[in-house]
């Protein structure tokens, strides 16, 4: 570990700090009707949009109904995916030829992307089209950030309003995300990224002559070894800078090329690199204080976002001290920083980034649901690849993904506030509302179906030969390669421990229902709270009411979202990554 390490950490937390206010204060105003400084620009768009589609920006909707409209967006969306990458052999901006993506993993990238989960079972390269990337992936990635976004300005809305039926429109909030929030900040990212040397055109891959041919050994189907000798390379490229901004802010990942953000097209820079981290922390960060504005209680904004600050500086300092420990087996190897090597474990680590902004990108990519990587996961050491299992296995609301990880955390206020009360033996309040045994069983349901969906489809992965056959190390980092899987794809995270092969018809069918119930069975009992909320009178603070505003509040909600989230999956975390840092210091790696 480093002073300049050290220091890249401070810098990130003080920028998102910095930046949630005016971000908060912006949403806030957007979400509420209020006049803001793009409304020149957004408003006559808006209008046309309503009517063409036949929008009445004018109602309002119950929970049921903002459900029902979400769910039926998100569907045809998926259909629409499907059926680009089936036929986009036929489809223009096709220059590599490339053919039909095949119905398996057709499925499962429309339910990654459809989810912002954009897990990635393909090499992009060599299997998406320019049109499919464009019109395909990267209108996803818009449309499911504006989802989740519109998600959660449905619950503030649930938690600040009185008496009422209604949470807002879908539509209208669906729009306002991607009109005033998401279009205009990635047209200058974007722009941002180009002049950094990030690429963004629609020509041919080009192929290069190697300086210095390279001999390549093969083992066949039948055993046999061959080898050949590779005197070119072919360099894709693409439209990288227009997909890379929603990519990033909306929380998304899925990478243009399969290396992600440790390709040097997709983040030429430490610039670059410094923005995508900002960008990833910047809205989930905002839409805390979007949280006490609209409610009407700024300092319970700021308590939230002080438990997600505590979570993630805790998340990062683990991780940066055990990639910067290096590997204990590596004999009369110096593994300590000078002058001439960054030290640690740089296996799978970009020398340009090094272990600091390794082990932070990949604390942050994970604490949001965003799984963009520029360091692989499955080549940290046991504990460093620990953090970001224990990071999506929280939930992912440190921070967490646009609009998903501040309702995922209103659930875990609502259990904190629950046993809060039950210390004190009073019916809990929240911002003045009752909370009821119906707003508690909900927000358990939420919490034991994303335990459940995680560990009953690692089960039946690590007991069956088709779920051992994605493995690529036994023994415990072969079950933490298969943990990793589907917690991120319940977690809507889309990263990967990288070592696995996933692509096969047991893993795209079965992560594809790992996402999709991880995204709307999740969020169906996070809206039925909103509406029960709404529905709610205001009480009276009395003396035995908790108070949401201090640091109490924000150390009780730490250590709810640690006990009921984290210790559910210990056992689990035990026969995996614990156990392997135990193996590896007895002197055995897998």
């Amino acid at each position: 570990m480093t002073a300049n390490g050290w220091f890249q950490i401070f810098l990130f937390l003080l920028v998102i700090f910095a930046l949630a206010k005016p971000l908060g204060v912006y949403m806030a105003r957007v979400f509420s009707g209020e006049k803001t400084f793009f409304d020149a620009v957004a408003r006559p768009v808006e209008r046309l949009l309503y009517r063409l589609t036949g929008v009445d920006e004018t109602r309002q909707m119950p929970w049921t109904e903002y459900a029902a409209s979400m769910l039926l967006f998100s569907g045809v969306s998926m259909l629409v995916l499907y059926l680009i990458q089936r036929v986009q052999q036929w489809l223009p901006w096709n220059p590599q030829r490339l053919a039909a993506v095949a119905p398996d993993l057709a499925f499962n990238t429309a339910a990654s992307f459809t989810t912002n989960t954009n897990w990635q079972a393909y090499t992009p390269e060599t299997t998406m089209s320019y049109f499919t990337q464009m019109a395909g992936l990267a209108y996803h990635n818009f449309a499911s950030a504006a989802v989740g976004i519109a998600l959660a300005i449905a619950v503030i809305r649930g938690i600040a309003r009185r008496e009422k039926k209604t949470i807002g429109n879908f539509w209208v909030d669906f729009t306002r995300g991607i009109l005033w929030v998401l279009l205009p900040a990635c047209l200058v990212i974007a722009l941002i990224f180009v002049s950094q040397g990030m690429i963004q055109n629609l020509r041919p891959y080009d192929t290069a002559k190697l300086l210095n041919p390279q001999t390549v050994s093969q083992t066949g189907a039948d055993g046999r070894s061959t080898t050949q000798t590779v005197t070119e390379q072919v360099i894709a490229q693409g439209p990288v800078a227009s997909q890379e901004a929603i990519k990033i802010l909306g929380t998304n990942g899925g990478g243009f090329f399969n290396v992600n953000s440790a390709h040097p097209f997709e983040n030429p820079t430490p610039l670059t690199n410094f923005l995508q981290l900002v960008m990833i922390f910047a809205i989930p960060s905002g839409l805390t204080y979007t949280l006490g504005r609209m409610t009407g209680s700024q300092r319970h904004g700021w308590a939230v976002w002080a438990a997600m600050a505590a979570l993630f500086v805790t998340g990062v300092v683990c991780a940066y001290a055990a990639e910067s420990r290096g590997n204990p087996l590596l004999n009369g190897v110096d593994q300590k920083v000078s002058a001439t090597q960054p030290g640690g474990n740089m296996e799978g680590k970009e020398v340009r980034f090094g272990i600091a902004d390794s082990a932070l990108y990949a604390t942050v990519t994970t604490d949001a649901s965003c799984g963009a990587v520029n360091s692989m996961h499955d080549s940290f050491t046991p504990l460093g690849g620990m953090i970001p299992l224990i990071n999506m296995m929280l939930g992912e609301v440190v921070f967490g993904g646009v609009g998903a990880g501040l309702y995922g955390m209103v659930v875990f206020v609502i259990l904190a506030v629950f046993i809060a009360g039950l210390m004190v033996g009073r019916t809990p309040e929240y911002l003045g509302k009752k909370i009821e045994a119906y707003d508690v069983k909900m927000a358990m349901l939420t919490v034991l179906i994303f335990s459940l969906i995680i560990l009953t489809f690692t089960a039946i992965g690590v007991a069956t030969p088709y779920g051992k056959a994605g493995i690529s190390n036994p023994g415990p980092h072969g079950l933490s390669q298969i943990l990793y899987a589907y917690t991120e794809g319940a977690a809507n995270n889309g990263s990967a421990f990288a070592g696995g092969n996933w692509n096969s018809p047991w893993y795209n069918t079965s992560i594809s229902f790992d996402m999709l119930l991880g995204r709307f069975f999740m969020v169906i009992p996070v809206l039925a709270i909103a509406g029960n909320l709404a529905g709610k009178k205001i009480v009276p603070e009395s003396a035995g009411t908790f108070p949401v505003t201090t640091p109490l509040f924000s150390i009780l909600l730490v250590s709810v979202i640690l006990i009921v989230g984290a210790l559910t999956f210990f056992p689990a975390l035990s026969l995996g990554p614990i156990l392997e840092h135990l193996l590896m210091h007895a002197g055995k790696v897998f």
